[in-house]
């Protein structure tokens, strides 16, 4: 199916988005389509959207960088541990290669799993929903919650689900997509059975039987992978170390001074 938002897209949107989505696909540079569109190919749910998601891997980020600049577009690194944006006026396309916590970093697994779709009159591959639901468990902000979204992502892609990869790429975060899991039972009743018991028996029996947390645990907060405003009072005031900081994570000092400096 072609996608399709309840947000009308004006002569501009539609041919900056397009000539950049015909340049990437030109240039074979490796990229996926994400954001409301994946997320509409996948449970038909439409949204108001008024910016475009691409996801890269990150050593592609100077090649196309440079690709959309000889395009007269300005395009600025935002965050440099997970995301550019290119401009043209008030619009915008967000191109992305990991996540706001540095965990969901974009590899070649991401395209194994990609479908493909016609948006905007060019053919392209889509994020597949697993990276999706691996992204979005870890976003629950004081002004955001995507826990509906990987909710309905399961309802609808729950059978088809690569869970074998899903478990791979949470690892040390299970309790993450665990809660999801229970949450899902919980808004989904009817539909527990897309989950499979291996996966929630699996996941209950390793919480069972977890040691007690280590000293490096016992002295992290880890609600910042979570959210990056809502627990600093504990790294700044409690001295809790921040799970995001290298070597433990995969952010640096000013990185995490930057991306905590955006919030306002």
């Amino acid at each position: 199916m072609s996608l399709r938002t309840n947000h009308e897209l004006t002569v501009v949107e539609l041919e900056f988005y397009n000539k950049i989505l015909k340049a990437l696909v030109a240039s074979e540079i490796p990229f996926l389509v994400g954001g409301a569109y994946a997320l509409g190919y996948y449970t038909g749910i439409s949204r108001h959207t008024l910016d475009l998601d691409i996801f890269i891997k990150p050593e592609n980020w100077p090649l196309v960088k440079r690709l959309i600049e000889d395009m007269d577009y300005y395009v600025e690194l935002m965050f440099s541990h997970w995301l550019g944006k290119a401009f043209f006026g008030d619009n915008y396309i967000d191109i992305i290669f990991s996540s706001g916590n540095a965990v969901a970093t974009v590899d070649d697994a991401w395209f194994d799993r990609a479908k493909r779709d016609v948006i905007l009159g060019v053919e392209v591959a889509i994020v597949p929903p697993e990276e999706i639901i691996w992204q979005k468990c870890y976003i629950m902000e004081r002004e955001r919650f995507d826990g509906a979204d990987v909710a309905h992502l399961i309802k609808s892609c729950g059978r088809d689900l690569d869970w074998p990869h899903l478990l791979k790429r949470f690892e040390n975060d299970w309790r993450v997509l665990l809660s999801h899991l229970v949450l899902f039972g919980y808004i989904f009743p009817g539909d527990r059975d897309l989950v499979p018991n291996e996966v929630m028996q699996g996941l209950f029996h390793r919480w069972a039987s977890e040691p007690p947390a280590s000293t490096e645990q016992l002295e992290s907060c880890f609600g910042t992978m979570l959210s990056r405003d809502q627990y600093l009072f504990d790294i700044n005031q409690k001295g809790y170390r921040d799970p995001r900081k290298k070597p433990a994570g995969n952010m640096s000092v000013e990185q995490i001074r930057h991306w905590t400096a955006a919030i306002s």
